[in-house]
């Protein structure tokens, strides 16, 4: 019996996960589970790095009676923290959801022409992403820079913490905006253009990359053997679609969480006029494949109105939520779920119904009218972002899998389903740690291929399947793409 250990970071919460492989199926058992809770200090809102090294390392405590192989540390993609040349942090790392970024996207247009920029990189234009973090330093605290080796970008941070091996694994380094899309490398054009040395960049290793062991120092402290420390799908995102139960060549992939990305797997990048003008990035994930997908604001809609709700005293389940939201009327109104009001944490509810006022639609007053908007605008969201794809690779995409936390939440499943116009098969849950176990078991050879990983994972998961029914979603569709496109 092989075990391994995953720990996996959200943009919330994170969690380890003991996984246990008997050569069919894979057996995981939650063993430690911690909040992510970034803090704001003055004016600027940080991860709490520290605090989050000692979840792992209490996650390799808890983890030494089942004696495993190896661990490896999935998170969210761009953010990064700064080494100087004696490998010590200069500080907490920066959350995306900072402030610094404010105009720096159309600051890199004036040093990088925006078509040449997304001709190397491939990737969609967000001011969140690594490249624009980056431009905000060299603008407003060169110094820091100047005092800066190199940057690691959080999964590969947290290896370098475990092992002191600085590198960045492929699936990360393709989310930042400064990565050579076709040559799989850091494009130094990019890097020269917005002012980055180039030595800040580390080497790059293949997904599944054996790094190190577990420090002297730290099998020390927690009295471990020095187990491997393996750089999987280091991004969440690539790290589930490893996980994605498909069959057949050509689906779609929906990976929902806290953000939603939408997406479809390729043997190559996509970067032409199609996907430059629907603004559509290229990830590299497992075996070197490429995702082509969009990035859209997801479950945080959700999240962030049930923790106003209960600032203002009603604390609902998201179980009642889902409910409220059933029994609301349908297609009352849409928002926008990019738009750039709904990324900031705050009074979501508010502003949905500001959107709704400025755009001349039925403004929301209940709970379950708030809701149904949400859920009903994500769906056609998705929607759109399905015909984008389609429109990029020249053919229907006849399938979409969704996986991860979203799909606890059956109504959402089967909205898509509805507005999509085709059967959505909802699972794995766990798609992330799965991911992160699977492709530990492929860098360790008990799993062969992707493929045969993917039959591991129809062979251990309970799958839903939903097909669409009831309404009919086109002339709901028909509103919400004027809704968006005029807002």
């Amino acid at each position: 019996m092989k075990r391994v250990l995953a720990i996996d970071f959200g943009a919330s919460s994170g969690r380890a996960i003991v996984a246990s492989f008997d050569g069919e199926h894979i057996s995981m058992e939650e063993i430690h589970r911690f909040s992510n809770d970034p803090v704001i200090l003055g004016g600027t809102m940080y991860w709490d790095v520290l605090r989050l090294v000692h979840e792992i390392k209490q996650s390799l405590i808890k983890a030494k009676p089942y004696d495993v192989d190896s661990v490896a540390i999935d998170t969210w993609g761009v953010d990064f923290g700064l080494l100087d040349k004696d490998g010590r942090l200069l500080e907490n790392p920066v959350h995306y959801r900072d402030s610094r970024t404010e105009g720096m996207l159309e600051e890199s247009f004036r040093l990088i022409d925006k078509g040449r920029f997304y001709e190397i990189t491939g990737n969609q234009f967000m001011e969140i992403n690594t490249a624009f973090q980056l431009l905000s330093l060299v603008k407003e605290r060169p110094d820091l820079l100047k005092r800066a080796d190199k940057l690691l970008l959080m999964p590969n941070l947290f290896e370098y913490f475990l092992c002191g091996d600085a590198h960045a694994e492929l699936s990360i380094a393709s989310t930042t905006q400064l990565f050579d899309a076709e040559n799989k490398c850091w494009s130094e054009e990019v890097l020269d253009a917005l002012g980055i040395k180039r030595t800040l960049m580390p080497r790059i290793v293949d997904s599944g990359s054996v790094v190190g062991t577990l420090s002297d120092t730290l099998c020390e402290e927690l009295d471990m053997k020095p187990i491997k420390v393996i750089s999987v799908c280091g991004h969440d995102t690539q790290s589930a679609l490893a996980a994605c139960p498909a069959e057949e060549k050509d689906f779609a992939f929906l990976s929902c969480g806290t953000w939603s990305l939408f997406g479809t797997e390729l043997d190559s990048p996509v970067i032409d006029e199609n996907s430059f003008r629907l603004n559509v990035t290229n990830e590299l994930g497992c075996e070197g494949k490429t995702s082509l997908l969009k990035n859209i604001i997801g479950l945080w809609l959700i999240q962030e109105s049930r923790r106003q709700w209960i600032r203002e005293g009603s604390e609902y389940s998201f179980m009642q939520l889902e409910q409220m939201a059933k029994d609301s009327e349908p297609f009352k109104c849409f928002i926008d779920p990019n738009a750039p009001e709904f990324t900031p944490a705050g009074n979501i509810p508010k502003r949905i119904r500001e959107y709704c006022k400025r755009t001349n639609q039925p403004i929301p007053e209940t709970v379950g009218e708030i809701m149904r908007c949400i859920y009903e605008s994500l769906a056609l969201c998705y929607r759109q972002a399905k015909e984008e794809l389609e429109t990029c690779v020249g053919k229907r995409l006849e399938r979409v899998y969704m996986f991860g936390g979203g799909t606890k939440d059956k109504l959402l499943s089967s909205l898509t389903a509805c507005a999509c116009g085709c059967e959505v098969i909802s699972g794995p849950t766990e798609a992330t740690a799965l991911g992160n176990i699977g492709v530990q078991l492929m860098a360790s050879g008990d799993v062969e291929s992707l493929s045969q990983l993917r039959q591991v994972i129809r062979n251990s998961e309970r799958l839903n399947h939903f097909e669409p029914h009831g309404d009919d979603w086109s002339q709901a569709y028909d509103r919400f793409l004027e809704v968006v496109n005029n807002a």
